[in-house]
Formats: structure tokens, sequence, C-alpha cells
């Protein structure tokens, strides 16, 4: 596995913006795929954005046209860009990364959205 620190989170009220980072502590080999996920409580972690090598990206439609994911090869590093954010995007927002060998998990950062 490979140590995943993440950045960004934050408390937010309700149309504004906020960029979560996450930097593995290694190069990170393709194939890959780059993921951020969310939890609120008493409800399972769900995918919100993922990012292959190739540059293939997918949202969960709550999020299509409002987050961006973008990531880094050298160092390997995954952004989540969130725009009008709204208050049902409050969670904890994990980044991951998957490879062939790996599947790593941030320790988490809380979003909080108010109204």
């Amino acid at each position: 596995q490979v140590e995943l620190v993440e950045s960004g989170g934050g408390l937010v009220q309700a149309g504004g913006s906020l960029t979560l980072s996450c930097a593995a502590a290694a190069v990170i080999s393709r194939p890959y795929t780059m993921g951020w996920y969310r939890q609120v409580p008493g409800k399972q972690r769900e995918l919100v954005a993922s990012l292959t090598s190739d540059g293939t990206s997918n949202y969960v439609d709550s999020v299509k046209g409002r987050f961006t994911i973008s990531g880094d090869n050298f160092p390997s590093s995954v952004f989540l860009q969130m725009d009008s954010l709204k208050p049902e995007d409050t969670g904890v927002y994990y980044c991951n990364f998957k490879t062939l060998a790996i599947n790593s998990w941030g320790r988490g950062s809380q979003v909080t959205v108010s109204s």
C-alpha cells in the first residue's frame, strides 16, 4: 500500500467552492484509477468521481457539472474541484488510488456545506 495525504476540506456556504487534494507518498505506476469517495453517517461510502490513467473521468450524477477531478503523475496526486456546493454534498471525502497491486485510501477530509 501507499500512504495518501489529503488536504483542503472545510466549512463553506452553499454556492461556494472547495478544492480537495490528495498526494501519494510514492509514484503510482500505470494503469491506475484515482477516485474520490464520500461517506455520510448511516450510509455506505459512495464513489463521487474517478479518473483513470488513460484520462477517462466519471462522476456520480449528483455532482456532474459542478465537480471536476484532475490528477498529476509526478508526484502522483489527485484533486477534486467542487463548485456550486450544496448542503447534500456534506460528508467525509476519501481519496483512493487503485492499481493491480494496491488499493490505498486517504484518512478522509470533512466537507461541510451550510445552507
